[in-house]
């Protein structure tokens, strides 16, 4: 069988390995036994995929078995759960997410007492144990109990974070596409409380229609509303709210590297920004390294994934990371990213330095990038076969200095990832498709 964790927890297609309520029931019993003796209670939440209900039943079952209590919060956005993880003093907390996927996958994020999601180490033993036949019992089994109001302290926190009245916002016209998924009650309800002039559009989930045509992924029907409604901004979140895609009041997309530049700039304008010090991953876009360095602001590259941009935060002290996906982390406030939060931060700098968001989003210039996910039938490390690191090293030679190739395989499906950057769109396309041409090939002869 093949390893549990990727880059963001497991995840898969429901009912296939490693999605399977066996597996489902094993994690509930290795994160009972783990995090054993601490408060002996797990917190659990998740988004509105059908199949959510399944796997939670077979999580709390596991967890009970091995003799904790689970405490079942609801739908909620995966930030809320990690917050509320620390805020109720648990052991653990469980998310139950396959985040920007479509609803016939799912998966399960684990966080500590701390809410931060796990160590390296620590999801290696949680691994070990699962795949183990053994299944924890206890005489005495656990209960489950389900908490009704699990989001009103996680609201409350949100907009204590604010530094302005909440009458500030009041000017703006805001469309939040909340994908039919976890943000579909509580960013209505929160930004009804900020006295917003705002519109919501996909937040009638059906089980099935989770990141389907909307959300973070899909922008195309968010930037038509934002132009028809002449808004000032609009926010697309994606299935499980832990990340944000900037739409401006031009219908022009903004990603999470330009955010993180704006973020950053505001930050050490205002004396906020720790260690003067931003970290972003490898995938991050080289124009927003240089806009950094125009800045005079440090900047330190992670893996990808916002548990790893977390982990080199710790290294360096720094408040302020992220991801160009849109995952945001604001360290001295939250442990992990949160798409909320970082709609907040930036309405709070569009209302306090009377900006648009097309002007601030000019602080960084990104270069032009294209992403191709090749589908592969199995993960390997394609930039080693003789054929492809030529092909890999031709382009590099081609696009010198004022551009980069990176792929790497994705660490939640069956995908290998090209990315290119270039002087021009049309160069990083010619080159995406030349390189996944010959991935794609290699992966179809050996199979």
């Amino acid at each position: 069988m093949e390893k549990l964790f990727g880059t963001d927890g497991i995840r898969g297609k429901v009912n296939d390995y490693p999605m399977t309520l066996e597996i489902a029931l094993k994690v509930g019993g290795a994160v009972a036994s783990f995090f054993k003796g601490k408060n002996n209670k797990i917190v659990i939440a998740k988004d509105t995929r059908v199949s959510g209900d399944m796997i939670e039943a077979a999580i709390c079952a596991g967890v009970t078995q091995a003799g904790l209590d689970v405490h079942t919060m609801g739908v909620l956005p995966t930030p809320a759960l990690a917050f509320l993880t620390h805020y109720t003093k648990a052991s653990a907390g469980i998310m139950i997410s396959a985040s920007h996927n479509p609803y016939c996958d799912n998966g399960i994020k684990i966080f500590n007492e701390k809410g931060f999601k796990l160590k390296d180490e620590e999801e290696k033993e949680l691994e070990n144990a699962i795949l183990s036949s053994y299944v924890s019992k206890e005489e005495k089994t656990g209960k489950i109990y389900p908490i009704y109001d699990s989001e009103e302290p996680y609201l409350n926190f949100l907009k204590t974070s604010l530094s302005l009245p909440f009458d500030a916002f009041s000017n703006l016209k805001i469309v939040i596409d909340c994908a039919n998924g976890s943000n579909s009650e509580i960013a209505p309800k929160l930004f009804n409380s900020l006295k917003a002039n705002f519109i919501t559009i996909n937040n009638l989930p059906d089980g099935i229609n989770i990141n389907e045509e909307c959300g973070s992924e899909h922008t195309e029907k968010l930037k038509k509303r934002v132009l028809r409604e002449k808004a000032d901004i609009g926010f697309a979140f994606d299935g499980d709210g832990d990340r944000i895609v900037v739409i401006d009041d031009n219908g022009e997309q903004i990603n999470g590297d330009s955010l993180i530049g704006i973020f950053a700039k505001f930050a050490k304008k205002e004396a906020k920004l720790k260690n003067n010090t931003v970290v972003t991953t490898v995938m991050s876009n080289l124009g927003l390294k240089k806009s950094l360095q125009d800045m005079q602001i440090n900047y330190q590259t992670s893996d990808v994934g916002d548990r790893n941009v977390v982990k080199e935060m710790l290294k360096t002290g720094s408040n302020i990371g992220g991801e160009n996906s849109g995952h945001i982390v604001f360290f001295d406030k939250h442990t992990t990213g949160d798409g909320l939060y970082a709609a907040l931060k930036l309405l709070e700098i569009m209302a306090k330095y009377k900006k648009k968001v097309s002007e601030l989003s000019k602080i960084v210039t990104i270069l032009p990038q294209t992403l191709l996910n090749v589908e592969v039938d199995k993960k390997e490390d394609f930039t080693k076969i003789i054929e492809i690191k030529e092909t890999i090293e031709s382009v590099e030679k081609k696009i010198g200095k004022y551009g980069r190739v990176l792929v790497r395989n994705s660490g939640t499906q069956n995908i290998c990832r090209v990315m290119v950057e270039a002087e021009t769109k049309e160069e990083t396309e010619k080159y995406c498709d030349e390189i996944g041409k010959i991935i794609k090939k290699y992966s179809e002869l050996c199979t």
